[in-house]
């Protein structure tokens, strides 16, 4: 549970910078003008806007409907007839056939005694993964309008291949890190092929006072029929979420599945198409279940441990702001890691600023680009879903660096220089999986260039694949451009952003499945990734407006005059 940390005095001044940004977030859906460093993403707002324009916007209750006490006391207006049972309690008759009378009536043939609900009244609500038959008791499917709810219990996780909207209706849900509460905008979930399935995990609410069925009862209505209704509301307590999942088709997706090679990037892969759950309220909306034989993101202890760390030393109070890189050797997991860190913080903070060090994998723009980009969005996706325009990008060219470490290293040196040190925003740089010779030294000089605040080295099998970067080890470690016992190789950040003398560093262990070993499955190999992102890249040429997709000899190139 996140809480809003004290602000804390330094002088005469308040400090602002960490305060809890939530309520930032329970705005109405975002227009495309507040996304003008994502073109796709504004595209894609924009489109799912003239779908539901018609849609009431969801908002959170400013005042909660009276409680079943609260009816009691005025039957006389409302219609309610009490007549006493055996046990002492009371039950009510209507004398309408509304649908709220029908919802109280349903309401009140759930309870006896005091209050306790009878054991077939709720069905299994245990943890774990929501699949197969469990998906038809707690998910209900609007053909008219084309979405479906789904009601989740504390710690139920949703793991999907495919595309969707999601909404949270009542309570929150967490997905990559992110927790998205009710009254928040709809978030665009990716979750292809390409990359590890995402999972919608159900948080505990945080109030535990609420009228939950009465609550649930009058946002249901806005999305289903009264029988559908009625069904997931008996499944609602105090500590449910309930999720609204709409289909989403964009330029972007509609660009890439134009592909004949990309068609199916959307649906399971061979691999797990035995544990694909066809049969469910969910199938037809763009989103395919999976079952527990699949594993979705997988984090060790000292994983979360070290993303704990980090979140917390962000919000506690540091002097001047947090750097935080990143490394590791290939395929261990550092991209997935950063995406989790930046959606912790937006949790917490309005932006992150991201250094991007790694020419192969990138994260925002097509590869062979260095470039600083200011994160206010959750990544929601892998990158080619989130390709944007940052505030300064250099082209370097290749998707390696080994022809011309200097100009590497200079690129790097110039991005940061155009970053203002007066920022308290948090920094996340992003390095290559080169990690031996040349490499590693490159990473020693990263360390001494910037200001860095932590070092989180992600490893597999126990081990670092290179040596530890504590900071005992770098005052006599020898970098590309630099030699011990420098602390920094630029006079200017001493100056205007003095680096700590030390740093935290974190080991954090990936123990995925094929940890260390690149994938082979079509569409997972990292040069399909790189082809991805430089096609959704070209995919902001595509008319945002629904239609046939123009080929790419179609467009008109970029003329120099």
């Amino acid at each position: 549970m996140k809480v809003n940390k004290p602000t804390q005095v330094k002088g005469h001044t308040k400090s602002q910078k960490w305060k809890d940004v939530r309520g930032r977030r329970c705005r109405p859906p975002i227009k495309s003008t507040d996304l003008n460093s994502s073109p796709v993403m504004a595209r894609m707002v924009k489109e799912h806007q003239t779908s539901v324009k018609k849609k009431p916007t969801v908002k959170r209750l400013k005042s909660k409907a009276k409680s079943v006490s609260d009816t009691k006391k005025s039957t006389p207006q409302s219609g309610l007839k009490p007549h006493t049972q055996a046990n002492g309690s009371l039950a009510f008759t209507m004398d309408n056939d509304s649908d709220d009378s029908q919802d109280w009536i349903e309401y009140s043939r759930t309870i006896k005694g005091n209050g306790v609900e009878t054991p077939g009244d709720m069905e299994d609500v245990r943890p774990g993964r929501l699949e197969g038959e469990a998906l038809h008791y707690c998910a209900e499917r609007n053909d008219q309008q084309n979405h479906a709810v789904l009601v989740m219990q504390k710690d139920q996780t949703l793991c999907f291949r495919g595309k969707c909207f999601l909404t949270c209706l009542y309570g929150r849900v967490e997905v990559m890190g992110f927790t998205i509460e009710e009254g928040q905008q709809s978030y665009p979930l990716f979750s292809p092929a390409s990359h590890c399935p995402l999972t919608i995990r159900a948080l505990e609410s945080a109030d535990d006072t609420r009228d939950d069925r009465t609550e649930a009862s009058a946002i249901l209505r806005k999305y289903l029929q009264s029988a559908s209704r009625k069904k997931l509301l008996r499944r609602v307590t105090s500590h449910s979420s309930v999720i609204l999942l709409e289909p989403m088709e964009t330029p972007l997706t509609r660009f890439l599945t134009s592909f004949t090679d990309l068609s199916e990037l959307f649906n399971p892969p061979m691999s797990e198409l035995m544990s694909a759950v066809l049969d469910t309220p969910l199938n037809g909306l763009g989103m395919i279940p999976l079952a527990t034989t699949i594993e979705g993101l997988n984090m060790s202890n000292s994983y979360r441990n070290a993303l704990n760390t980090v979140v917390s030393a962000c919000r506690g109070d540091m002097d001047g702001c947090a750097v935080i890189l990143v490394c590791g050797t290939k395929n261990v997991g550092k991209s997935t890691y950063i995406r989790i860190l930046i959606n912790t913080l937006l949790n917490h903070t309005t932006s992150v600023d991201y250094l991007e060090g790694d020419l192969g994998q990138t994260e925002f723009t097509p590869a062979g680009c260095l470039s600083l980009s200011t994160v206010r969005e959750p990544l929601l996706g892998p990158p080619f879903t989130h390709q944007r325009t940052p505030e300064h990008m250099i082209y370097y060219g290749q998707s390696s660096c080994e022809s011309d470490l200097d100009r590497y290293l200079e690129c790097l040196k110039s991005l940061w220089r155009r970053r203002s040190q007066s920022r308290e925003t948090p920094v996340i740089i992003n390095t290559m999986g080169w990690v031996k010779g040349f490499g590693f030294q490159l990473l020693v000089d990263m360390i001494r260039f910037f200001p860095v605040s932590h070092v989180v080295q992600l490893g597999h099998s126990e081990s670092t694949q290179c040596p530890v970067l504590t900071p005992e080890f770098l005052r006599t470690a020898h970098g590309y451009q630099t030699h011990p016992p420098a602390q920094t190789a630029l006079d200017e950040f001493t100056e205007s952003h003095s680096p700590p003398r030390s740093y935290v560093h974190l080991i954090a262990q990936s123990e995925f499945q094929g940890v260390g070993r690149q994938g082979t499955a079509k569409h997972q190999r990292t040069n399909e990734h790189r082809e991805l992102s430089l096609l959704a890249y070209l995919s902001q040429l595509q008319s945002p407006d629904p239609g046939p997709v123009r080929p790419l000899n179609c467009l008109t190139p970029y003329q120099v005059h």
